[in-house]
């Protein structure tokens, strides 16, 4: 790895962590902008999933759907929110899997701790984003999330993984 790889990388988990703060602080105005105007959200409903069109996704979201999310675990009086889900993300294993003019790949994983209500869940998994290069920094084409336990039952999901 040179030089110029080394201070990619560092840019690229900077951006990673940056984004995970976002959501563990519920900064979803923020979150959003991290998104290229198509940006994809997407988690797969069963392992080695092909694509978001033609099978069922456990969340599979465009900039409109993850802005109405938002909006409703901003509502002062969602029941689901009451109090505040807390959440804290913990990354891991970042690595550049490809790069080319327009931007990266990049592959990590994570773990996440959510409290709501009286109860602690515990999700982790891999993560690809497609990242772009943009004036200002990365923007995320894609972020795919492959849940370990994606085809298990699950109560209501409700935070951004």
């Amino acid at each position: 790895m040179n030089f110029r790889d080394w201070n990619e990388q560092q840019d690229l988990t900077q951006f990673l962590h940056h984004e995970a703060r976002l959501l563990d602080e519920h900064r979803w105005d923020e979150w959003q902008k991290l998104f290229t105007p198509d940006g994809l959200y997407w988690v797969p409903l069963v392992h080695g999933q092909a694509d978001h069109l033609n099978h069922a996704s456990l969340f599979c979201e465009d900039a409109l759907l993850r802005s109405m999310r938002a909006r409703r675990l901003e509502q002062a009086r969602a029941y689901s929110q009451q109090p505040p889900t807390r959440t804290v993300h913990v990354l891991g294993n970042i690595a550049l899997e490809a790069r080319d003019d327009a931007g990266c790949t990049v592959r990590s994983t994570f773990l996440l701790l959510e409290w709501r209500k009286t109860e602690q869940r515990t999700f982790g998994g891999s993560v690809l984003h497609t990242l772009r290069r943009a004036d200002d920094g990365w923007r995320i084409q894609t972020k795919r999330i492959d849940l370990v336990n994606c085809d298990a039952p699950h109560e209501a999901l409700q935070v951004f993984l």
